[in-house]
């Protein structure tokens, strides 16, 4: 079976990789429509021989669309998404709108894809930072109990969008050539520089990315009890976050159980030999399915714990790739159309 799909924030970073990987992975498609705001209408986006115009999205662009990838905000996301799915289109989003809605499942495929049969119209792919890091926790969890987590990320630019990236690049072209390094995307330089900041503050310290890791954590492996504290930290780097990760367990821990856990997942490579300097690097997962596992450890404080280091794609895994393993999910399981 093969389904009219689209993609609504088409022109941005994230929408430009569901496009390449929609192809890549040969989603069965019959149509694909691309989506975006007015000031974007009529403009036209390529991928191999075929071209698209980009349409403005209006609540009738759903009629007859089997599913959407959304990736164009959350106030997009409010605005269409109950229309769309009134409207009988499947809406995988992308945006933080709907994650901790109770009504809408929040699913990393290879952790919960039961989680998609209760879908009422809407489906939501978690924050880019907890897909990754759940994707080195969740077999430890299978394997030993988790009860609590300390992480600090280490987040590329790639997660401000395209604009990131070019500022970026443009900060770094200004240093090489003694020229000014401007700023917009972010508060401070970002090049050869790391901003302990992701995200709006809270009355409690916290940033709003940092509570997605506790909140969306306990949502998609169903504990409500898991305890998580967290610092985001933007770094200048181009594409693919890394996670530093001290987990405490129910059961007592081994190094080998843990390496053979992560060996054996789905999703997952185990890169973990230090003595030949081997451990997962943004360079190495940007544009890479898996995402990697390594550094592991004991844990100094935790009596049953691990440490370790997660390294994945924030546009693929953290974005793109996970939206359409959903979408994956929903056509093995009969769910759409």
């Amino acid at each position: 079976m093969a389904y009219n799909v689209g993609i609504l924030g088409a022109t941005g970073a994230v929408g430009q990789e569901i496009i390449r990987l929609l192809h890549e992975r040969e989603f069965p498609m019959k149509e694909l429509r691309l989506l975006a705001s007015a000031r974007s209408a009529g403009k036209t986006q390529s991928y191999g021989d075929k071209t698209w115009t980009i349409e403005e999205a209006t609540n009738e662009s759903f009629d007859g669309m089997d599913v959407c990838i959304f990736s164009a905000g959350g106030d997009q996301s409010l605005k269409f998404a109950h229309e769309a799915a009134r409207r009988g289109c499947v809406v995988v989003d992308n945006s933080s709108a709907f994650r901790m809605d109770p009504e809408v499942p929040l699913v990393v495929p290879e952790i919960n894809p039961e989680a998609v049969d209760a879908h009422k119209g809407i489906l939501a792919n978690p924050n880019c930072s907890t897909a990754i890091s759940l994707m080195g926790l969740y077999p430890l969890h299978k394997e030993f109990g988790l009860k609590s987590f300390i992480a600090s990320t280490y987040q590329a630019v790639s997660g401000s969008g395209a604009w990131g990236i070019v500022e970026l690049e443009q900060q770094a072209k200004a240093w090489a050539n003694g020229e000014e390094m401007k700023k917009d995307v972010y508060p401070h330089q970002i090049a050869f520089n790391l901003i302990p900041h992701v995200d709006k503050f809270l009355e409690d310290g916290y940033t709003k990315e940092e509570m997605k890791m506790l909140n969306e954590g306990r949502k998609i492996m169903g504990l409500e009890d898991l305890r998580v504290t967290c610092t985001c930290v933007r770094v200048p780097v181009f594409r693919a976050h890394s996670i530093s990760i001290s987990a405490e367990f129910e059961k007592p821990v081994t190094v080998d159980a843990a390496r053979e856990a992560i060996r054996a997942f789905e999703g997952t490579e185990l890169v973990d030999n230090p003595e030949q300097l081997e451990y997962p690097m943004p360079l190495d997962y940007s544009e890479v399915v898996p995402c990697g596992v390594g550094r592991i450890r004991k844990d100094c404080v935790f009596e049953n714990g691990l440490a370790l280091w997660v390294t994945g794609d924030q546009l693929w895994k953290g974005a793109a790739l996970n939206a359409i393993q959903i979408a994956e999910v929903l056509h093995q399981r009969g769910k759409l159309g």
